[in-house]
């Protein structure tokens, strides 16, 4: 009888297990759903041909915190392999790679200082990177996002937040058989190449980036002329559009095309302002305002000021054979507040600009989203035009600073109304088809700067976007222009992997020192007086069971 049932409870045990084999079963028991891939990252993951080679170089003596990042990593590598094949390990990066190719591959090492409990500093050195191979291709994920502003703690929380997206970013470049187009629409006076080249660097790891003219003097042109482009830029123009433009990008919208604009409200000379001390602003009329009002919003020709604001360097010096220079505030470059409700810029720093101007939401559009993805600070004002900026006004006064949160720039989507539903069609348009009135689902974003994609120089050196070379501060202004092209042109919605909401139960470590004496006396004491308590109970009852008898 015996031999029967240990026959039946091994079957048993072996049939589980068979069934554990050949169907896996996995639960994410937490509220965050920490350990589950969304279902566009489990797509891109079931396109896969051939395996996937990942080696993590996020190794050495790691503190907590990268203990965490490391671990965090792993995990989300395990959770892929569940839906492809995937061959994993662990590398030390300098024993693979020397130095120089490291950094041609876009990996750095991070130095961390610690203090240790005898007070001296310890100097480790870490590569916070993965490398994934597929098909013969490479591409680096970089998982410590150091954004400036944030805590360490706060930093590492943002990283394994963004770990997935991170991944299946680089998966989904490795995975392309074609490079998406887009382009930057020229000929109204917009930024050179050389003060838009780190934009283009930037963009030319995703899309394949061309520049040009939509019309010409006298010319016939192809209403579809931008059909071939995921997305379209227009970067601070200055010069107004012909109706012949505003129709051709009109109707790329109604087919289902996306756009970025980054349109100055404002018209002013930073030339004329360094060499007088003053210039006047006015109104910059680019003949959009009416395409904007039909898609849900408007540029004000006004100038934001801002109490959170870039430095600029001042001569205090009344001797003008003794320059002193000081830094002041400058309230007309404020640094904008990105918001944490969009995928877009999510954990994201703040964003240099100059010269803003704010955006407001008109109309009642159904089926249009408006969100907010730049805003000033809680003390801001506002400059009508026509008016003046002045470099003798260092010290604005703070009682004006009332506003807060000015919309700078917002994002769009949905289905949006023609410009020219009502219009006819303009000379010079090639088409053999109907105005369209009423746009499929598409996407735009509006931010009212240009300041914000242009990229400075300094003796002859191209500073990136968002540097400010008084400061030596770098902003976010890069990660937030690749990310709104990523946004626009996402049709598998990866970028909204972003918005991963991860909460930490982090260590309190100030509570972890003040109380270590106690917890150690409890982890201690407790188990040997419950085992004393319960073994004096147990010899109670036996005593008490055999008195009886």
């Amino acid at each position: 009888m015996k031999a029967r049932n240990i026959v039946i409870v091994l079957f048993v045990v072996g049939l589980l297990n068979l069934l554990a084999y050949l169907f896996v079963i996995r639960v994410d028991m937490t509220d965050d759903k920490h350990y589950s891939l969304s279902e566009a990252s489990i797509e891109l993951l079931r396109k896969t041909e051939a395996s996937i080679d990942i080696t993590l170089f996020l190794q050495g003596d790691l503190n907590a915190g990268f203990e965490r990042l490391q671990r965090a990593t792993k995990e989300t590598i395990e959770e892929m392999s569940v839906h492809s094949d995937i061959h994993f390990s662990t590398e030390d990066l300098q024993s693979s790679y020397s130095k120089e190719e490291a950094e041609r591959m876009g990996m750095r090492p991070i130095v961390i200082h610690e203090r240790e409990q005898d007070g001296k500093t310890a100097q480790t050195t870490i590569y916070p990177y993965a490398l994934i191979q597929y098909k013969g291709k490479k591409a680096v994920v970089a998982l410590l996002k150091n954004t400036r502003g944030l805590s360490g703690e706060e930093n590492l929380n943002a990283s394994i937040e963004q770990m997935e997206f991170a991944f299946m970013e680089a998966l989904s470049l490795l995975l392309q058989t074609e490079t998406p187009r887009i382009a930057i629409i020229e000929g109204h006076g917009e930024p050179d190449d050389t003060h838009t080249y780190d934009l283009m660097t930037a963009l030319s790891r995703y899309f394949q980036v061309d520049r040009g003219q939509i019309s010409g003097i006298d010319s016939i042109v192809d209403a579809h002329i931008l059909d071939d482009y995921r997305a379209i830029l227009i970067l601070a123009p200055q010069t107004p559009f012909s109706d012949q433009e505003r129709f051709i990008i009109d109707q790329y919208l109604m087919r289902g095309g996306s756009i970025l604009w980054a349109i100055d409200g404002i018209r002013l000379s930073e030339e004329v302002l360094q060499q007088e001390g003053f210039t006047p602003i006015i109104p910059l009329d680019l003949g959009l305002s009416e395409m904007f009002f039909r898609y849900g919003i408007r540029i004000n020709p006004a100038l934001v000021q801002d109490i959170q604001c870039l430095p600029i360097p001042v001569n205090v010096s009344s001797d003008p054979e003794q320059p002193n220079l000081q830094p002041m505030p400058w309230t007309y470059a404020p640094l904008l507040l990105t918001s944490q409700g969009s995928p877009i810029t999510r954990n994201m720093g703040q964003v240099m600009s100059t010269f803003v101007s704010p955006i407001e939401a008109v109309g009642g559009e159904d089926g249009i989203e408006k969100r907010v993805l730049l805003a000033t600070s809680t003390a801001s004002c506002l400059t009508a035009t026509p008016g003046k900026v002045d470099l003798n006004d260092m010290n604005p006064d703070i009682e004006q600073f009332k506003y807060q949160y000015i919309p700078i720039a917002v994002s769009l989507e949905g289905v949006f109304p023609s410009a020219y539903a009502h219009r006819m069609m303009p000379d010079g348009i090639a088409s053999d088809e109907k105005i369209r009135k009423q746009s499929t689902p598409t996407r735009q974003i509006v931010i009212a700067s240009g300041s914000i994609v242009i990229n400075e120089t300094q003796k002859g050196q191209i500073l990136p976007m968002g540097y400010d070379r008084y400061s030596g501060m770098q902003f976010s202004n890069r990660d937030m222009i690749v990310n709104c092209l990523l946004w626009l042109t996402d049709s598998e919605g990866l970028i909204n992997l972003r918005e991963k909401d991860i909460t930490l139960r982090l260590l309190n470590d100030k509570r972890a020192h003040d109380e270590r004496l106690t917890v150690q006396l409890i982890s201690t004491i407790s188990p040997i007086a419950i085992l004393a308590l319960v073994g004096g109970v147990v010899m109670i009852i036996r005593k008490r069971k055999y008195q009886k008898r």
